[in-house]
This record gives C-alpha cells, structure tokens and sequence, in this order.
C-alpha cells in the first residue's frame, strides 16, 4: 500500500476552490447541511475543512493525479456556474467569460509559441553561420541575408559577396591556402565548444529541467503524473536560449522536439491567469495537449499534422473539445510563424519542394526497401541510445555533464569540417537533399552532364548521366551517413536540449538521396531493362532523387518514433508534395513493421522506461492470466494492512501510524474484527487535519477520538472532544473483487486514470493495488526489471 495512494474525493457540492498556487480546495458549507447535522451532537465540534486554508487537496511532487476526482470537480464547477448564470446579467457574463478562457489560452498560446519559434530559427540561421563568418555591413545577418542586401552578388555566386567574409580572412586578408584553411577549421571547433559550453552551464546552473528533447516526460505529464517546475517559467526561458546555442554549435540534434516542450511551458504559463485551469490538474492537461500540437506546428510549419501528432503520440486524454482546441492554436501558432517569415521564402517551411515528376509503381519497391532501413536504423538506435544513457546513469559519466558536451561537441567539429554536407546546419543539409536538380541549381549534387542538343523547358529535364561532382558527393555523402549514425547516438540524451526529428530525417534523407541517385543512373544507363522499360524511356525524365530523400526521411524518423499517420501529413505538410503520399505512407508502414518485430517501443517510450516514470501506455497488450489477488499487497508474507477504523482509533494512533510507515494513505474501515470498508483517506490530508485542529479546535489531545462517521460515538463523558474527519474521507473509493482478471484492472487503470483500487471480497477488505502494483507487475511479466519504475 506504499506511495501511490489516492486523494480524497469529497461529494461535489461540497467542493470549493482555494488558490490558483495549485489544487488547493475546501469545503464550504453545503445548503442542504443542518445545524444538527454540522454539531452531531458533539458540543462545538469542527468538521475538518469548514475554514479553508493552503495545501489541502495538492498533489505532492512526483505523484500522480486522480483523473476522477478533477473530472468531477470541473463538473461540479460548470453545474454552480451554469446555476448562477440565471441569476444576474453580471454573472451571465462571468459564465460566458469562462466558457471563452480556453480559446483564449490557445490564442496566448498559439502567438507566443509562434513567436518563439521565429525568434529561435531566426537566431539559429544567424549564429550557425557566425562560426565561419561575418557579415561586414551588418553583423546580425546571416549569410544568406548578407548577400541578398549585396547589389554585387551574382546569381552563379549568389553564396559569395564582398560584405560576408570568412574569419581568415577578416583576419589575414587571403581566401585561399593552407593555412587558411587550418585557421577556419579552428575557429568553427572554437565557436562550436564555446556554444556548447554556454547551452551546458546554463542548463546545469538555472534549469535542469530544460535538457533533453522533453517529449518524454511531456508524455508522462499529459498522463496525469506531476513534475513540479518541468513546465516553470525558468524552464521556459533556459530551454529557449540554450535551444538557439545547442542548435549552432553544429552538434546532431535538432530544435523540432523541445519546441514541443516551449510550447507546453507556454501553456502551463497560461493556465496560471485563469482559476479554471490553474486549479484543476486534469483541464490544465487539455490545453498541454493543445500547445503540444501548436509546438510541432511551428517546429515543422505542419499545423494538421501537429494535431495529429498530439492525439497520435503525445496525449494521453484527448476529448474533442480539446482537439478544436488543438486545431485553433496549432492555426494561430502557423500564422504567426508565417508572419515572421523566418526563412525568407514566404513560406512555412524550410523544406518546401516542388516536384515536376510523378512517381511511378515499379519505385514502391525501393521505397519500401527504404521503409527496411528506416525500421532497422530506429532498432539500432534505440537500442544503442539507450544502452549509453544507462551506461551515463550508472557509470561515472553522468557525474560530469559539462565534460560530456564539451567532448561530443569537440568530436562533432572535428570530424564534421571537412564535409561540406556535415559542416552545414542539419536543416539546410536536408533541404538540399530534398531539392529537384533544376536548370539553376549550383549544387554538386546536380553536376550532371548536359546534352548540348536538350531543347526542353527548364521543368521536363530528362535524366542524364551523373557528372564528376555528383560521384564526389555520394562519396561525401556515404561518409555523411555513416558520421551522423554514430555521432547522433552519443548527442541525444545529454543535458543541453535535443531534438531527434531532424538528426533522423537527415539519416533517411542521406540513404534516400543516394538511392535515388543510383536508381536514376540505372534507369538512365540500363532504361531497356524489364523493370525500367514500361515508365522510363530514353530522354523523358522518370526518376527523382529528391523524392527517395524525402520517403527516407519518413521512414527513418517513423522508425525512430513509431508515427505514422502524423508523420505522413507532417511530411507532406512540410514539403508541399500532396501527391507523394502514398510512397510516403508505404514507407511509414514498413518501417513501423520492421522496427515493431524489434520491439514495441519508440524512443520517447524508452526513454520514460529508462528514467522509471509511472506511464501506463495505452498501446500496451496485457494478456496473461494473473487475478488481482496476485498483484494486490499486502503478499502473504507482508504485516497486515495498514487501516483506520471509522470511530475506534485516536489522534495518538494516527500520528503513530503516519510515523511509522510511509504509506500515501489509508482504508478506513468499520473495525479490525469485520474489515468492511467504509472509505479511503490520504496520508496528507490527516496530517494537515490533525494540525489545523489542534490550532483551532479547543480539547483535541493525543487521546481524542478521530472518527469518521455522521454521529459522534458514544463516549464516557471524561473523554477528551472527539474529532470528526468525515468530509476527508472518500466514500466511493474505486475496487475491485480479489477473482478481477489483472487484464481488466489495467484496463480500468488505463481507461479511468487510477492511482489506486482496493480489493475486496463480499464487502471484505482483502488489499490494494496501486498504478506502481500495475507497472511492476507488468514489468515482472515481460522478464524486466520491476524495481526500474521509481516515483509514485
């Protein structure tokens, strides 16, 4: 019966908010309550909780929610405000007021994250580049902005301009030369560790919390466990900073993910400024699932595929109110990205592409062998990721994170420099790899050789052999995949933010862009050839090497994260290619098949695993044969249960009780003799019950009575006053007989969000089983650790 234990739940018209600090709530006095009644007989009796005063009703760091008792005071809260609105034209106005605060929170929200979301790309675009130069006119341009205010630069050398110079440049006033060379190379390691360094020490020193991509615990929040501070305004400003510094020091990982967790900061911060979600943990979960969706909705500019992102692999309760909701704040969150235009292109989306090719059959082939690697890439790393993770929990390692930054970061510079397609940002590397060889594009990647006698129009280029800068770049290329495979295993996890979106993407974009670049050749070298002869002929263009790179991409990032239906429309979403869906979804279902015959579990659900967070997964299958009576405590071999009896025990025994043991909460029963149950009381609330009483209730001593029924127990009249605490004792606590099939019960815990049910039989208390009962057990059954799941 140890640290899961239930809150109370008092009847509804007796409930009565507090402070918006957190789910502080009293009794007020009921209309229907009596003056008998209130004194049962008992001289000036108090009930607990006529005066109210802070604390009463929170939940404790690291504990977990009842999802019952909030539904039912937010019912109760709309049913006296609905009352009252019939009453006067003011409190009309109230009632109309509260029923708009949700679609003003997702507005706040919407325009804060996207806001957010400009600012940090915007700044990103600008301090990736100043590792390798300055622009002289203007400091704060990137390079890209720097030459397009130049009236020097050329369309052949738009990259080049008088006003953008290297650092050795600025320096010796040569551009070319070893030693230039070797003075760049050291300035970018130079940026890259002071970078890093700012993005560790801010974290380690302000905000731990604002490591890591955040999806995960996100996850376990949205599932109704609390991580006070996780969401906090510190959070959110760190995570902001150290987001733009992480990003630019050219370490693998990506700013997709923590804008989920900005977002959700954004929503928490919002949810404070109104009582009806500041004071109700499970509404203040509705709009944290809204804001996850406006967060992918500005990380990718893909506002439906972030709805569905939050309903498909984030949110744990998901009404359809919340995804109206979801729907408007991803809206709002787009449009003010769009009007921030961070990438210059009047568009959403770094990524966007415009294909003038359709795919053809015969390709669904190599796009499923793509879904393959996509699937076998998500295996390896997870597994990989997480054996380092817990090798830095157990080992010396996770003693020195700054150190472990430093050193990946300097390994990433290192071996990043000499590739170009390394030493660019991810997302610029992906768009490259993304993009269709035009008639204007200057990449190596399109250095194909021209036939002089090609009289076609600039979007029906045929296809045509690879020239040498194409060969050059699937060598670099090659060397790119393999880099970013290893080095992205020891970059996620560490404790500077990190997202994993973009990191695989650019794996999948890799293998993708070559495999089609090798399809093409071979359509364009071998087009007689029985698979190429219906679709490809001589001089008509049937193959796009850019399309393999973006189904890649899916099907590396579906491997990682087991999306799918969000991961298809954030991937169309993202690219503007409506037409590519199909090859995408083939992908997303290989790849999710593939990696599912390795294990059932994404990233995120490994890494909630890994840190021992209570998270009842849904997609979960439970199907052995185990009955409560096998899962329940107390075991044969444990003491007896710890219980109250409802008007045979004393202060002095409660305070003993609460000493002795560190349960969250306890039974409350008829007598020792019977054991039938009467209800169940929460650790906390005796304790503030007892103190508050004896402050304000005159004659409560060690020996009083404390019981929990209506009438006062007949007492010889030189015992000291009784104390009643019936209103906080929970009459309708959930259970379940001892014969409850366990499949059942983890289907009402999962349904229902239980933190606890007792077991019974004929009205009997046998024990109970806590949401950490349900885990263990169901660790035990799948031959892993059950002592791995730690908070309550």
């Amino acid at each position: 019966m140890e640290e899961e234990l239930s809150p109370f739940v008092l009847p509804a018209e007796q409930v009565r908010p507090l402070n918006h600090a957190g789910l502080h709530w009293a009794k007020g006095v009921s209309s229907t309550t009596t003056p008998t009644e209130e004194m049962n007989g008992a001289g000036n009796l108090m009930d607990f909780l006529d005066e109210p005063f802070p604390d009463v009703g929170t939940y404790e760091d690291f504990h977990t929610i009842d999802w019952l008792r909030e539904k039912s005071r937010d019912t109760d809260r709309h049913r006296k405000i609905t009352s009252k609105s019939k009453e006067s034209i003011w409190e009309l106005i109230k009632s109309l007021l509260d029923a708009w605060s949700g679609w003003v929170v997702m507005l706040l929200i919407g325009l804060l994250s996207g806001t957010l979301a400009g600012v940090i790309d915007l700044a990103v675009d600008w301090m990736t580049d100043l590792k390798e130069g300055v622009c002289l006119s203007a400091f704060w341009y990137s390079h890209e902005q720097c030459c397009w205010t130049s009236n020097e630069t050329t369309f052949d050398d738009r990259d080049k301009c008088p006003q953008w110079q290297k650092w050795a440049e600025l320096m010796t006033g040569h551009t070319e030369g070893a030693g230039v060379y070797l003075l760049n190379y050291f300035l970018y390691i130079l940026w890259a560790l002071l970078f890093s360094f700012l993005a560790v020490s801010l974290v380690r020193v302000f905000a731990p919390y604002a490591c890591g991509s955040g999806i995960p615990e996100i996850k376990t929040i949205l599932s109704g466990f609390i991580i006070r501070g996780y969401l906090g305004k510190w959070t959110l400003l760190i995570k902001t900073v150290t987001l733009v510094l992480a990003v630019s020091s050219g370490l693998s990982l990506g700013k997709e993910g923590p804008l989920v967790h900005v977002a959700c900061c954004c929503g928490n911060l919002f949810c404070s400024l109104f009582s009806k979600y500041s004071k109700n943990e499970g509404k203040r979960r509705e709009v944290l699932s809204a804001a996850a969706a406006a967060g992918v909705s500005v990380a990718f500019g893909a506002p439906i595929g972030g709805v569905l992102f939050s309903l498909e692999e984030v949110s744990y309760y998901f009404p359809l109110k919340t995804l109206w909701r979801s729907f408007f704040a991803a809206l709002v969150a787009a449009f003010t990205l769009r009007s921030i235009n961070p990438f210059g292109n009047s568009r959403l989306v770094l990524f966007y592409v415009e294909y003038h090719t359709p795919w053809y059959m015969a390709e669904l082939v190599p796009f499923i062998l793509l879904g393959v690697f996509g699937g076998l890439w998500g295996t390896l790393f997870i597994r990989a990721n997480i054996a380092w993770c817990r090798r830095r929990k157990t080992t010396q390692l996770g003693k020195y994170p700054v150190l472990e930054v430093i050193a990946v970061t300097g390994i990433t510079a290192i071996l990043a420099f000499p590739n170009p397609y390394t030493r660019r940002s991810t997302s610029e590397l992906i768009s490259e790899l993304f993009n269709d060889c035009g008639a204007l594009e200057s990449s190596q990647l399109c250095d194909y050789i021209n036939n002089p006698n090609m009289s076609r129009p600039v979007d029906d280029i045929p296809d045509r052999p690879a020239g040498p800068g194409v060969y050059r770049a699937l060598w670099q290329l090659a060397l790119a995949l393999i880099f970013k495979i290893v080095i992205t295993i020891f970059t996620f996890g560490m404790k500077i933010p990190s997202g994993l979106f973009i990191p695989s993407m650019a794996v999948g974009a890799i293998a993708g862009r070559i495999v089609g670049i090798t399809v093409e050749q071979m359509a364009y070298h071998h087009h007689d050839w029985i698979i190429f002869r219906n679709w490809c002929r001589p001089g008509a263009d049937c193959v796009t090497p850019g399309l393999y790179a973006m189904v890649g991409a899916a099907a590396c990032l579906g491997g990682v994260t087991r999306m799918t239906v969000s991961l298809v429309v954030i991937m169309f979403e993202l690219t503007g290619g409506l037409e590519y869906i199909v090859p995408l979804m083939a992908a997303a279902v290989t790849s999710k098949w593939v990696a599912d015959a390795f294990g059932k579990e994404g990233i995120y659900e490994s890494h909630i695993q890994l840190n021992g967070y209570p998270y009842l997964d849904v997609r979960d299958e439970f199907t052995h044969r185990t009955l409560a009576t096998d899962v329940m405590r107390p075991r044969r071999s444990d003491p007896p249960l710890a219980v109250l009896t409802q008007d045979a025990t004393t202060v002095e025994d409660v305070e003993t009780l609460i000493k002795d043991t560190d349960y969250n909460g306890f039974p409350v029963v008829v007598s020792r003799e019977s054991e039938r149950l009467i209800g169940f009381v929460q650790r906390r609330d005796l304790t503030l019950a007892i103190k508050n009483a004896r402050q304000k209730q005159d004659g409560v001593v060690s020996s009083s009575v404390v019981y929990f029924t209506e009438d006062a127990p007949q007492l010889p009249a030189s015992n000291p006053q009784p104390l009643k605490l019936r209103r906080i004792l929970n009459l309708s606590p959930f259970t379940v007989t001892d014969h409850t099939p366990m499949e059942t019960v983890v289907d009402i815990f999962r349904k229902l969000g239980l933190r606890q049910c007792l077991v019974t039989r004929s009205g009997r208390l046998l024990g109970i089983i806590t949401k950490k009962d349900v885990l263990r057990h169901m660790a035990q059954m799948m031959n892993q650790d059950p002592e791995s799941i730690m908070f309550n």
